[in-house]
């Protein structure tokens, strides 16, 4: 389980209703006009669409359209984690329960070894079922031979793990991830953007049982995930994710050593569906923070710490969504890597420091 993490905001509970409020001196965070146009030559140097930074609740600092919705890619997965909290702490579902006892089989059967893994292996991608999935943006290098690695015992990133996770929340809830989130988090959270009819199952035919329950949501909206997960789970006085799962799922649970072909120069871990960001000792304000991450540069970044929150987005219009999923869409389009990202990031909060 991870430390707790003290906040420094004036008012940690202070959310958006409607809209999101603009800060109105900027300046005070270190934003001045000079350092808001360096930021927007950084974001206008990759291909970001949009950025965010929030503090305290409130738009610290926004480029592009904000409420352009589009496709999430695998983050996804961290609103899957986040969804699972509050029927994982009420014992709806058992993150013990195997493939076997969920009755979960696949084209071509799962061997005895891969019946083993627990619903807990496939939150950190450890399930050593190596079924080709039914949806791309998996790590397709030095995958291991099916039934080679013990479940629990291997990280290999792997999109089957994900959507069988989809799967099995639906299974033992009754609900669709979609309905759940409509219900647990756009309602409550006041989403400004969200639209129940663009989210959808997509992937291959013929590969996998198990498709993707893949999202499409604004920036603002997914600043509203992020600053809830910012504020352990709790929302205008009410829990929307149980605030020991929010601790949970963000705590280390495969330290960079073993996170073998999907390394990256500033991720420390990987945890319940969440990567989790190296801190060093002068920069305490990455302490407890993790980060959301999606294909072509979708991001979320929960520094809870100091009470913000950052999103990034490289939109891709539904039809490329729609293609990458099925197949037909083939063309590697330009992406903002996390490393861009967390550059930009580093600015604002350059800024942050130096004003002091």
């Amino acid at each position: 389980m991870s430390a707790t993490v003290t906040r420094a905001s004036a008012r940690p509970d202070h959310v958006p209703g409607n809209d999101w409020r603009p800060i109105e001196r900027p300046e005070a965070f270190g934003i001045t006009p000079a350092v808001a146009c360096s930021i927007d030559a950084a974001l206008d140097a990759i291909p970001a669409t949009s950025f965010m930074a929030v503090a305290g609740g409130d738009l610290l600092y926004t480029y592009g359209d904000i409420a352009n919705v589009s496709y999430l890619a695998s983050t996804r997965k961290s609103i899957l984690s986040m969804l699972m909290g509050k029927p994982v702490t009420e014992g709806t579902i058992d993150l013990d329960l195997t493939m076997e006892q969920l009755g979960i089989e696949e084209e071509g059967g799962l061997l005895p070894i891969e019946r083993r893994a627990r619903l807990r292996d496939l939150l950190v991608s450890c399930s050593g079922v190596y079924h080709e999935p039914g949806s791309p943006g998996s790590n397709m290098r030095n995958i291991p031979e099916r039934g080679s690695k013990e479940p629990g015992s291997y990280f290999h990133y792997n999109n089957w793990d994900f959507n069988v996770l989809g799967a099995a929340f639906e299974t033992l809830t009754g609900r669709s991830v979609f309905d759940a989130f409509a219900a647990e988090f756009a309602g409550p959270l006041q989403m400004q953007d969200f639209d129940r009819s663009r989210q959808r199952m997509l992937g291959y035919a013929g590969t996998s049982r198990y498709l993707a329950y893949h999202f499409f949501l604004s920036a603002r909206d997914m600043a509203r995930l992020g600053l809830l997960m910012a504020r352990d789970g709790i929302w205008n006085g009410q829990e929307i994710v149980p605030p020991a799962w929010v601790r949970d799922s963000t705590a280390i649970r495969v330290p960079e050593a073993a996170i073998n072909e999907s390394r990256k120069s500033r991720i420390a871990g990987y945890s319940y569906l969440w990567w989790v960001p190296k801190v060093s000792e002068n920069e305490p304000e990455w302490q407890g923070a993790f980060i959301a991450a999606g294909h072509f540069g979708q991001f979320i970044l929960v520094m809870p710490a100091i009470d913000m929150v950052f999103v990034c987005r490289r939109a891709i219009t539904d039809a490329e969504a729609l293609g990458r999923n099925d197949g037909s869409f083939r063309t590697e389009l330009s992406s903002v890597t996390m490393e861009q990202f967390l550059d930009v990031v580093d600015l604002v909060l350059a800024a942050r420091r130096a004003k002091g």
